[in-house]
């Protein structure tokens, strides 16, 4: 009967793998002990098969507490709560002596584990009622065979079938993880590190100026039609610091999107998750930025998308890891202050609908594709078209100021005359707008507006001794001595440089 009881251990190993998806995480030198994985399977995650004739049911307790440990040790490789085991012996006949009340309920030591295992033995004498009981468990039909007498090569038959399926499904899951081997992924490493030293030959990665020089997303220049700064951000990076760990999450992320989605999809992802990261910061955050962030959170948002499609898959191989680690970069996001939150929810947006858009390599859903091309068109119109219709809504004062400072060191007087009276300034703009523009004003002779513009200065800030001195210039030029006169002593007053008694001294 040796090959009934072999026959019947492949054949229930069939109707858990074929049937129900458990695949082998383990089978034994001999072939005699198999372990069965379905995570989300809730009445066992685990099932471990042996082919063994049982003597004695100490040796059946000693293997069930062995079972229990093995158990608790994947369950913590996989990180779960609580794990639950079947136990599944196949034997030619029970143990000798009285056995049954050792797997007549589940074996679970709170104190050591929080594994339970759920013990069964079929053997001649209890077959039916088993199958029974591990039909009401599995919630199938195991009446798999008669039992008459098996031939060995129909076992050695039914055995290489079973592997075989097994071994074609694992060989089709590993192959959604090698669709392309990685190359856009190192050229965007490399692209972002030789730009950071260009900036930094060219005045340091953390020089305003320099960043704004070299694409920057400066909203004030993005209203002015650079529409390209939309993109250039993805590879500039502020401080080594900034670069080294957006190199770092791009090379681990980046290689396994690529990997998963192949090449061109990955390049296309990539960009328009880049794009998204840029436009939503373009709407949520007036300050300037760069980085590869949102792009990088794009590739989250592809991972994403490939556990929609595959979830059981997702969920067994990285998707508690992909959760728990984008759990913390958001939360570092909306705590840590200065960290462009807005760019890298876009991005995580924009990732998931890029990947929508071009779907999984060899695969095709076009009416989920049509819908993703949909959302990403009429999102990203509407808050393009919000952001340059509303500039008062994506700039702030700060960023004109920077802009404007950036003009005048670089005498294009105009330029920054321009940018400071259309900026949609209100009674609540500060002290320094006033003076730069009048500064502006002054290069431009406009002295007359200059003018009020220093009396604004002066009636936010009373004592803002470098606008009493211009205005004492600008009173000067129009041949008001008295004016001239009174702001000049106010300017020296409330800062005694010797430029400032200077002027002074040409009053008396």
């Amino acid at each position: 009967m040796i090959n009934n009881e072999s026959y019947l251990f492949w054949k229930l190993a069939n109707g858990f793998i074929a049937e129900l998806g458990f695949r082998i995480i383990k089978l034994s030198k001999e072939q005699n002990e198999l372990w069965l994985e379905k995570r989300e399977n809730k009445q066992a995650q685990i099932i471990r098969l042996l082919r063994y004739d049982i003597d004695w049911s100490n040796w059946l307790q000693q293997d069930i507490e062995r079972t229990a440990v093995n158990g608790e040790r994947i369950r913590k490789q996989i990180t779960r709560g609580e794990l639950q085991v079947v136990n599944i012996y196949v034997s030619s006949y029970p143990p000798v002596d009285d056995y049954e009340f050792r797997i007549l309920k589940p074996y679970f030591d709170p104190a050591q584990n929080k594994t339970k295992v759920t013990s069964s033995l079929i053997a001649n004498s209890n077959y039916t009622e088993e199958m029974e009981r591990l039909e009401k468990i599995f919630n199938m039909d195991l009446n798999i065979f008669e039992q008459i007498p098996v031939e060995e090569e129909a076992v050695e038959k039914l055995k290489r079938e079973v592997l075989n399926i097994a071994a074609h499904r694992e060989k089709e899951e590993k192959a959604l993880f090698e669709q392309g081997k990685p190359f856009f992924t190192y050229m965007f490493v490399a692209l972002q590190v030789l730009m950071f030293i260009v900036l930094e030959a060219f005045g340091g990665s953390t020089n305003t100026s320099t960043l704004i020089q070299f694409g920057a997303k400066f909203n004030p220049l993005i209203l002015e039609g650079e529409w390209w700064r939309f993109l250039t951000p993805m590879v500039l990076h502020i401080g080594f610091l900034h670069l080294a760990m957006n190199t770092l999450a791009l090379f681990y992320l980046g290689t396994a999107v690529e990997k998963i989605f192949g090449k061109i999809r990955f390049l296309f992802i990539y960009i328009l998750a880049g794009f998204a990261g840029t436009v939503a910061s373009f709407i949520f955050s007036p300050n300037l930025s760069a980085g590869a962030s949102g792009a990088i959170f794009g590739c989250f948002g592809a991972l994403l998308y490939f556990g929609a499609i595959y979830p059981k898959l997702f969920l067994r191989t990285m998707g508690l890891n992909i959760f728990v680690v984008l759990a913390i970069n958001l939360s570092f996001g909306f705590t840590v202050p200065g960290i462009d939150n807005a760019g890298h929810i876009g991005g995580l947006i924009g990732g998931f609908l890029a990947s929508g858009i071009v779907h999984l390599p060899k695969k095709r859903k076009i009416s989920l594709q049509a819908i993703c091309l949909a959302l990403t068109l009429v999102v990203a119109g509407g808050m393009l078209r919000y952001g340059f219709e509303n500039p008062k809504q994506v700039l702030d004062e700060t960023s004109v100021l920077v802009l404007a400072q950036d003009y005048l060191e670089k005498e294009r007087f105009t330029d920054a005359y321009r940018l400071l009276i259309d900026f949609p300034n209100s009674d609540e703009s500060s002290a320094q707008y006033y003076f730069l523009l009048s500064f502006s004003e002054i290069k431009l002779e406009k002295f007359d507006e200059a003018e009020k513009s220093l009396l604004k200065a002066i009636e936010v800030e009373p004592n803002f001794h470098e606008a009493h001195y211009n205005l004492a210039l600008v009173y000067l030029q129009k041949q008001e001595i008295a004016k001239a006169k009174e702001h000049a002593e106010k300017a020296v007053e409330i800062n005694p440089t010797d430029e400032y008694r200077q002027l002074l001294n040409q009053f008396n």
